[in-house]
């Protein structure tokens, strides 16, 4: 994640969106995630798909998405 070029601000917000709002994000809410960090929607979708490789790993589930929902 460290790619993105993130500023503590944009993490927190993001990591608060994760943890508070949702792991999968709608088209709607992830352009409100978007344009609250002031990152692309393709940006945000990219974080939280790093993201959630992290957490599925961190949870000992396989690192993308398959029948297990998260």
């Amino acid at each position: 994640m460290d790619r993105l070029n993130l500023s503590e601000d944009q993490i927190k917000v993001l990591e608060d969106s994760f943890k508070k709002v949702s792991k999968h994000p709608d088209e709607t809410t992830l352009m409100l995630i978007a344009a609250e960090c002031g990152l692309s929607e393709e940006e945000t979708q990219k974080w939280f798909k790093l993201r959630n490789a992290q957490w599925r790993q961190a949870e000992g589930l396989p690192a993308e998405l398959g029948s297990v929902l998260d």
